[in-house]
């Protein structure tokens, strides 16, 4: 059997229980998948909560879990995956050997377009902060003729991923007013992204010293998450909001709904202001406001996605560079919250 370097979580905990493995056991493809030479990762709020074992369970919200509930160990994780196909199973065109391709780090209900994840690469199965990785054939997405670097590619499938399915699932469009909150973070500035390139106007909730990086990702207007919210969109003439896209949650939701138009929409992916909210429902109901939860993507939501990577539409901002054997120290800047932009591991 052959070996590989991987970076293996052996436990819920702290950085510490993530070890250098220099002669890990590298997979070897099933019939139906392929096997992967990892030339770029990313990190993603997913990993660290992961490693924390912060999800919870159904019924008892402190119990350690992942993201779909308990964990085997030891795993590898990491589902933002960039890099060439190495060796191919027995049911795989062996054509497919030196392709350059995109990871979809998605695990499906069933084989349908519009199935939802029920896993994750790096959760659920081993993901990419190794050397070598196996997925299933049809994961593994030809962009050979892309643009974009490896790291640059490594950053799109989680955030993008993830605000590709916000803007379809709200069906968020040109002429549009949309308000981002959380804009400065991995799937924020996605979505800032990807919906001004649909020529939505774009504003997005950020820290006054972030503004700029939103901005530059292609907001028309920040306003300051410190200051009244309301108050800021109401001074600008921004007080009539086409859709929302949230990846915070928490009291926004009571601040905000008053200012979403009639037949308008607000699309959630994450709650990190908090889980449990409270707002007026006779808003939603008589101003027929669609109130939209969206996790991750489907396939197709990912193949639009590629078609923009393919032809470089859409360049992730990069905000730090590590190396595999320094995944603690990216999972710590990650964290931090100093950045606007992705974390991405290089691997030799």
């Amino acid at each position: 059997m052959g070996r590989m370097k991987a970076v293996v979580l052996t436990a819920h905990g702290g950085p510490e229980v993530l070890v250098l493995d220099d002669a890990h056991p590298r997979p070897v493809p099933e019939a139906h998948e392929v096997l992967v030479r990892v030339c770029a990762a990313a990190v993603n709020n997913t990993d660290i909560w992961t490693r924390q074992g912060a999800y919870g369970l159904p019924g008892d919200p402190s119990a350690l879990a992942g993201w779909r509930g308990p964990l085997t160990f030891p795993r590898i994780q990491g589902g933002d995956i960039a890099g060439v196909i190495a060796e191919v199973g027995a049911e795989v065109d062996p054509a497919r050997v030196g392709q350059r391709v995109l990871v979809d780090p998605a695990l499906y209900r069933d084989g349908s377009r519009n199935a939802p994840p029920v896993g994750l690469l790096g959760s659920e199965a081993d993901g990419g902060f190794a050397e070598f990785v196996t997925v299933r054939a049809e994961q593994a997405h030809d962009v050979t003729g892309s643009p974009l670097t490896d790291e640059e590619l490594a950053a799109l499938p989680v955030a993008y991923g993830t605000a590709m399915g916000m803007v379809e699932r709200a069906g968020i469009g040109a002429g549009e007013t949309v308000l981002v909150t959380g804009a400065s973070g991995g799937v924020g500035l996605a979505v800032v992204q990807l919906a001004a390139a649909r020529g939505a106007r774009v504003i997005g909730v950020t820290s006054a010293g972030k503004s700029a990086d939103v901005l530059t990702a292609g907001a028309v207007h920040t306003i300051d998450r410190a200051q009244d919210l309301v108050e800021q969109l109401g001074r600008a003439g921004l007080d009539r909001i086409d859709a929302i896209a949230d990846v915070a949650g928490g009291p926004l939701i009571a601040q905000l709904m008053p200012l979403v138009r009639d037949d308008g929409r607000w699309v959630i992916a994450g709650a990190v202001a908090g889980p449990v909210v409270e707002f007026d429902l006779r808003r939603l109901y008589l101003h027929n406001i669609t109130l939209i939860g969206s996790s991750m993507h489907t396939r197709d939501h990912f193949a639009v996605l590629l078609d923009l990577a393919r032809r470089g539409e859409i360049r992730p901002m990069i905000a730090g560079r590590y190396a595999l054997a320094d995944l603690a120290a990216a999972q710590e800047h990650f964290a931090g919250q100093r950045r606007a932009g992705k974390i991405v591991l290089s691997v030799p």
